[in-house]
């Protein structure tokens, strides 16, 4: 068996598709910016601690408030009928799913979905989140099949966290701070900036380093073959595997 002589479901995106994934890209980040601007880019953490937070675990937690502090700033923006960025549209999504809040924009009378995975990264702790987990193999390639429009964008959210006395209660309160961001579009990323980690289930796609990531224009097929030679590639994995993942999930023709 060989994987050249598979008859593969070939997915072909929309010609707009790059010029989707930009716009999608570029409204994530310029609300981002407005809400650095406006200097609402902290999430404060009130304790009754009197020597504050413990920093060297904060990272522990920092991913759920990262994650749910960008749901509320989407959705704040959303509810404003008016708002500049055409965002029309705002949901999380539940613990386990492949993303963290699905954002829908107005463009030109269409409705563009990007599906956003928030990661959160330390900025004063050496290498936090520096290669983070994106999904497994299966289930992303699955949603190309399925979708050959699907947009995962990972939103990558680098914060500091200090603590300051609060004046009222005499208490020590948390402070984490948003100091930077980036936001990728998965089918872009490089070739040399993914991984392939097969120790859980189907295995799991990673990002190398994600405070630096390069793009590499593809299309949805190309990606898919790309997934396809991080698999096979790796010593844990057979082409009887992989034929099996094809069969069960429909990536091929019967």
């Amino acid at each position: 068996m060989k994987y050249e002589d598979m008859n593969f479901k070939v997915p072909v995106e929309s010609e707009s598709y790059k010029e989707d994934s930009e716009f999608v890209i570029e409204q994530i980040t310029q609300i981002l910016d407005r809400q650095r601007q406006k200097g609402d880019n902290r999430i404060v953490i009130n304790t009754n601690l009197r020597m504050g937070l413990p920093l060297e675990n904060i990272n522990k937690i920092a991913g759920p408030m990262i994650e749910a502090w960008a749901g509320e700033v989407f959705a704040g923006i959303r509810d404003d009928m008016n708002n500049p960025f055409q965002l029309i549209n705002v949901e999380a999504q539940e613990r386990l799913g492949m993303a963290d809040i699905i954002l829908q924009f107005k463009k030109c009378n269409r409705v563009i979905t990007g599906n956003v995975d928030v990661k959160a990264t330390a900025d004063d702790i050496p290498n936090s989140g520096k290669g983070p987990n994106i999904t497994s193999f299966s289930r992303i390639r699955t949603a190309y099949v399925k979708d050959p429009d699907f947009m995962f964008v990972i939103l990558s959210i680098k914060h500091k966290v200090y603590v300051q006395r609060n004046e009222k209660t005499k208490l020590m309160d948390g402070i984490m701070e948003i100091v930077d961001y980036n936001a990728y579009d998965l089918k872009f990323i490089s070739d040399a900036d993914i991984n392939y980690n097969p120790a859980l289930g189907t295995g799991q796609i990673q990002i190398k380093d994600i405070h630096y990531i390069t793009y590499q224009y593809r299309t949805t097929w190309e990606m898919c073959q790309l997934l396809d030679s991080k698999y096979l590639h790796s010593s844990k994995r057979t082409i009887e595997d992989f034929y099996n993942e094809a069969k069960k999930n429909k990536w091929i023709k019967e």
